[in-house]
C-alpha cells in the first residue's frame, strides 16, 4: 500500500473509538485503531504516526494494573491528543493527579474558557458563544496538571476539562469531541490534524488505485470467486476486485427466496449487463423454503439459513472450478473488533449471512479489499467504481432477509403478502422524499390475524408493522417521526392495494432496548 500520513488511535476500550477514525477519514486523514494491550513502544515507532490520539474507555487509572500508553507515545515528540480516559492517562504518566470520588458527569456539560484564554492551538475557533456545549462521560478527574500544562477551559465538575502544553504539542480533553452531541468536536479535531501537518492524501481515488494494484499483485492470474448477497458492501468488493482481473472472479449469487420484491432480478441484471462480470445465480428458494417450513424459533432460522447457504455456496463455487481466492466484503470495524477490549475474540455476529467460515473449509486465500474502510467509504468508493447512486444509497437488509420480518412460521403466502406490503411502504417513503433521511425501513408481518370490514364483508386477515429509524451506525436507532397524514395515506395504500392485511401499525420503539429487526 501506498505509505499514507499515519494517525495512530490508541484504543483503550471506549465504546465511540471507531466515531475518532470516522471523523478524521471524514477529513481525509489515514488513521488506524490500535488496543493499547497490542503496541509496544517499538511498534510506536516502527508506525512513525504524524500524531497519536488516545481515546476513552471504561476503566480508571487509579486502579493498579489499569490500562496506559506506551512511553513511546510521549517520547517521539509527535502531537498528542488526550480524550476522557486518554487524559486522564497522559497526566498520571506525565506527573499529573487523577483522583476518584468526585461528582461523576455524563451527558451535556458545558465548557467556559479559562481566565486568558479564548482558544488557543487546537481550541482555536471556540468559545464564540462564550462557552462551549460538550458530552461528558466520566467518574473519574484530573485534579492536577503534569508539568508543563495550563488550563484551556473548565467545567463545574471537571475544573481542568480542557488542558495544554503547545511547547511539546499535548492535549487533553476530558469530554468526547467524536460524538455528535459535541457540536463543534469536529474544530477540535480538524485544528489538531491542522497543526500536526496532515495534508489530506486518504481519498477515494487514490485507495480506488492503490486497491486494484494490491489485487492485481495478490491474485495474479489464479481465479477468485465471491459470495453476492446483493448488499452494497459485497457488490463493491465485486466491481473492485472485475476491475483489477477481469474474468478471473467469478460471483455467486444464492437466492434463497427471502428476499425482497424484484431484487434477485435487479442484482442479477446490474453484474450481467451493466458489468458484464461472470454471474451464477443459484435459485435454491425450493431448498431453504423447505426446511424453513413449520420452522417457528428465530435462532433456529437463522442457523438454518446460515447452513444451507454455505453448503450451496460451495456447491456452486466447485462449478467455476481452479479458484484459489475467496472474495470478502469484510470492513474496517470488523477488523478492529475481531479483538475485544480485554485480547479476546469477539462474539460472531452475523455468521448467519457472511462466509466467514469457507476459507479453512474449501482451502482458500482470502481476498479482502474493503478491510481497511468504513462503511460511509465504501458507498464513496461505491460511487468512484460508477454504481449506481440509487443501488449505493440503499438501506441495510439483513442476510436472513425476510425469514426474520416474518415472526412465526414462514410460508410463500406470508412471504408473498410481505414483499407487496413492503414495496407499498418504499415507494411512500421515496414519494415523499423520505428515502435517504431513513437508516432503513421495511415491514414485518405479524403472526396473528385480525377482524375487519371491507366492502360490508368480514375480513379476517393478517396484521402487519411499518418500522423506519434513523442511525448512524446502526448500533443505536430511534423511530423515525413520519406525520400521521404520511401514516394514514400508507395504511389505506397497502390495505387496498395488498390482499391479506387488513390492518397496519408503526413501530414506535428505539434501539435500545428493541432491535431493529423483529426478530
Amino acid at each position: 500500500m501506498t505509505q499514507h500520513q499515519l494517525l495512530l488511535i490508541v484504543d483503550f476500550g471506549s465504546q465511540v473509538t471507531q466515531l475518532i477514525a470516522r471523523r478524521l477519514r471524514e477529513l481525509n486523514v489515514y488513521c488506524e485503531i490500535h488496543a493499547y494491550q497490542t503496541l509496544t513502544d517499538a511498534a510506536v515507532r516502527d508506525m512513525a504516526p504524524r500524531a497519536i490520539i488516545l481515546s476513552g474507555g471504561p476503566d480508571s487509572v487509579t486502579r493498579e494494573g489499569s490500562p496506559r500508553a506506551p512511553q513511546a507515545v510521549f517520547d517521539t515528540g509527535v502531537p498528542v491528543f488526550g480524550i476522557c480516559y486518554g487524559q486522564q492517562v497522559m497526566m498520571q504518566q506525565l506527573g499529573g493527579r487523577v483522583e476518584s470520588g468526585h461528582h461523576a458527569e455524563y451527558g451535556r456539560a458545558f465548557i467556559h474558557p479559562a481566565p486568558g484564554h479564548n482558544g488557543d492551538g487546537i481550541f482555536a475557533g471556540l468559545f464564540a458563544a462564550g462557552r462551549e456545549e460538550v458530552w461528558m462521560s466520566h467518574g473519574d478527574r484530573v485534579t492536577q496538571l503534569a508539568p508543563g500544562f495550563e488550563v484551556i477551559g473548565t467545567s463545574p465538575n471537571a475544573p481542568l476539562a480542557m488542558i495544554a502544553d503547545e511547547s511539546r504539542g499535548l492535549y487533553a480533553v476530558q469530554f468526547h469531541p467524536e460524538v455528535h452531541h459535541t457540536p463543534n468536536g469536529r474544530i477540535m479535531l480538524e485544528n489538531f490534524v491542522r497543526m500536526a501537518g496532515f495534508t489530506g492524501d486518504w481519498t477515494m481515488a487514490g485507495y480506488r488505485d492503490e486497491a486494484i494494484r494490491r489485487i492485481r499483485e495478490q491474485v495474479g492470474d489464479a481465479k477468485v470467486i465471491c459470495g453476492l448477497s446483493g448488499g452494497v458492501d459485497s457488490s463493491v468488493a465485486a466491481v473492485l476486485i472485475h476491475e483489477a482481473i477481469g474474468d478471473q472472479l467469478t460471483c455467486v449469487f444464492v437466492d434463497h427466496g427471502l428476499l425482497r420484491q424484484g431484487e434477485a432480478e435487479e442484482v442479477v441484471a446490474m453484474f450481467r449487463d451493466n458489468y458484464n462480470i461472470p454471474l451464477i445465480h443459484a435459485d435454491e428458494s425450493d431448498l431453504f423454503l423447505g426446511e424453513l417450513d413449520g420452522v417457528s424459533d428465530p435462532e433456529t432460522k437463522r442457523k438454518i439459513i446460515g447452513r444451507l447457504f454455505i453448503d450451496v455456496f460451495q456447491k456452486h463455487a466447485a462449478e467455476v472450478g481452479g479458484a484459489e481466492f475467496l472474495a470478502q466484503g469484510t470492513l474496517y470495524p470488523d477488523v478492529i473488533e475481531s479483538v475485544s477490549f480485554t485480547g479476546g475474540p469477539s462474539v460472531t455476529i452475523k455468521s448467519h449471512h457472511n462466509v466467514g467460515g469457507l476459507p479453512e473449509k474449501m482451502g482458500l486465500k482470502l481476498v479482502e479489499p474493503l478491510r481497511e474502510l468504513f462503511k460511509d467509504e465504501v458507498r464513496a468508493l461505491g460511487r468512484e467504481l460508477g454504481l449506481p447512486a440509487s443501488f449505493i444509497g440503499r438501506h441495510p437488509f439483513p442476510g436472513p432477509g425476510l425469514a426474520i420480518r416474518c415472526p412465526g412460521e414462514i410460508t410463500r403466502e406470508k412471504l408473498d403478502i410481505l414483499r407487496k406490503a413492503d414495496a407499498v411502504f418504499i415507494d411512500q417513503i421515496r414519494r415523499h422524499g423520505l428515502y435517504d433521511d431513513i437508516w432503513q425501513a421495511f415491514v414485518a408481518i405479524l403472526p396473528v390475524r385480525t377482524v375487519g370490514v371491507m366492502g360490508d364483508g368480514r375480513t379476517y386477515d393478517f396484521a402487519c408493522a411499518l418500522r423506519a429509524v434513523t442511525s448512524v451506525d446502526g448500533m443505536t436507532a430511534d423511530y423515525y417521526p413520519f406525520t400521521h397524514e404520511f401514516l394514514g395515506e400508507t395504511a389505506t395504500r397497502i390495505i387496498n392495494e395488498v390482499r391479506g392485511i387488513n390492518r397496519v401499525t408503526y413501530d414506535i420503539t428505539s434501539k435500545p432496548p428493541g432491535t431493529i429487526e423483529w426478530e
